[in-house]
């Protein structure tokens, strides 16, 4: 069973639902407003039913009882691919753990995800991942 004692260290659970949701925050300690915008805290979310769903959305937003996501946010309209779906818990975990790794060895392409490159910002990101 896959659980979150294998955390990369740089991860930090930032909250714990009754539900099964979890979500983990990536350096806290460096994403404080200071150094970093708080805003910019990538962040990690495994939520039963899509995050973003809101009534009336579009028809492929619902989600059955079993439908667990992935989503990495590297800022609040930055995220990668919209989020993955599983159909359990189990393996949804089981890909956070695998995503939080490849992030904190510098695996993930985030350059990617910007539509206005933030150069001095990448530079920074590089420096604390990989």
């Amino acid at each position: 069973m896959t659980d979150l004692s294998t955390l990369p260290s740089a991860w930090e659970i930032w909250s714990q639902g009754e539900d099964g949701r979890v979500v983990l925050a990536y350096r806290p300690d460096v994403f404080d407003g200071a150094e970093f915008p708080a805003a910019c805290l990538p962040t990690l979310y495994l939520t039963h039913g899509r995050r973003t769903r809101r009534p009336g959305q579009n028809p492929t937003d619902t989600t059955g009882d079993d439908d667990w996501f992935v989503t990495l946010y590297l800022e609040p309209d930055v995220s990668l691919d919209g989020g993955e779906r599983f159909s359990t818990r189990a393996d949804a975990l089981e890909y956070v753990l695998d995503l939080a790794c490849r992030f904190a060895d510098g695996e993930v392409d985030y350059r990617g995800l910007y539509q206005v490159p933030r150069e001095r910002y990448f530079d920074r990101l590089d420096e604390l991942t990989g």
